[in-house]
């Protein structure tokens, strides 16, 4: 047989199966042979690797159509020299994923900008990479989506649906105030999830604002007995990273009001400026 024939026999044997990874890749990959650059082993290991990263994308993409990320964030983006205080090897083991496997939770405590979404974001993007199907909201949405969930009759529906996520990442706890019914529905979820499926939280508040945060000191206290009972916390402390490149300047109500005095002798106003 050509090498012609020979490839076309190959082509028509990924078609058959569906592997578009590898058809795409073929022929560079017979290129490297050609050229003595590959070695056959080396060819087989690529055509499979281009068939599966391809699998890995598109089982990505379709996870992230679902998870309702608000973006893209990986680790490779964060900057650990920004936040010294965040241990590389801490996220570094999570990004791991064994709490997953484990059904432990995460919490990241800090103060707006340092980069606890991103995290949080990156630890949801590399699961969805690996299969498990992954939702985000923040903890004001969630609450308004069961009201929108409870008129139209499917509040057990949603219940269901985030209870079964392997990872649920609730974001900006505390940033705004949910009600007593948001309340204990998010108490249920956190106890239907309780040692079956991972939840990760992002907040700006300490755990003793948590009663504020929720209207209910006992509430609080129940949701947290839950949560932290197998859980990571990461605490993260620094200047907001959306803000480092303004970090010289003032604000307007920090600077002293410039007053000019008025020079030479005060005018005698005009008929129609004084007060008739």
């Amino acid at each position: 047989m050509t090498a012609m024939s020979i490839t076309h026999e190959i082509q028509q044997n990924l078609v058959q199966p569906g592997m578009p990874g590898s058809l795409e890749a073929l022929s560079g990959i017979l290129q490297g042979l050609d050229g003595a650059a590959l070695s056959p082993g080396e060819a087989i290991r690529d055509l499979l690797a281009a068939e599966w990263v391809l699998r890995m994308d598109r089982r990505l993409r379709a996870c992230l159509k679902t998870s309702h990320l608000p973006g893209l964030k990986t680790l490779d983006s964060f900057d650990f020299t920004f936040q010294p205080s965040v241990s590389r090897g801490q996220i570094l083991s999570l990004h791991e994923l064994g709490f997953l496997e484990r059904k432990e939770n995460v919490i990241f405590l800090g103060p707006t900008g340092v980069g606890k979404t991103h995290l949080a974001i990156s630890l949801a993007v590399e699961a969805a990479r690996r299969g498990r199907r992954v939702f985000y909201s923040t903890l004001y949405e969630l609450s308004q989506s069961w009201l929108e969930a409870e008129r139209q009759g499917r509040l057990r529906e949603r219940m269901n649906f985030l209870a079964t996520a392997s990872l649920l990442v609730v974001d900006e706890v505390g940033y705004l105030p949910i009600s007593q019914s948001g309340t204990n529905l998010f108490f249920q979820l956190v106890n239907r999830r309780y040692e079956r499926n991972s939840t990760l939280l992002t907040s700006n508040k300490s755990f003793r604002q948590w009663g504020e945060i929720f209207g209910d000191a006992a509430a609080a206290a129940a949701i947290l007995d839950r949560l932290l009972h197998h859980c990571h916390l990461v605490q993260i402390a620094g200047n907001s990273y959306r803000l480092r490149g303004y970090a010289d300047l003032e604000m307007p109500e920090d600077r002293p009001p410039v007053i000019t005095p008025r020079r030479g002798r005060p005018r005698n106003p005009r008929p129609e400026e004084g007060v008739h």
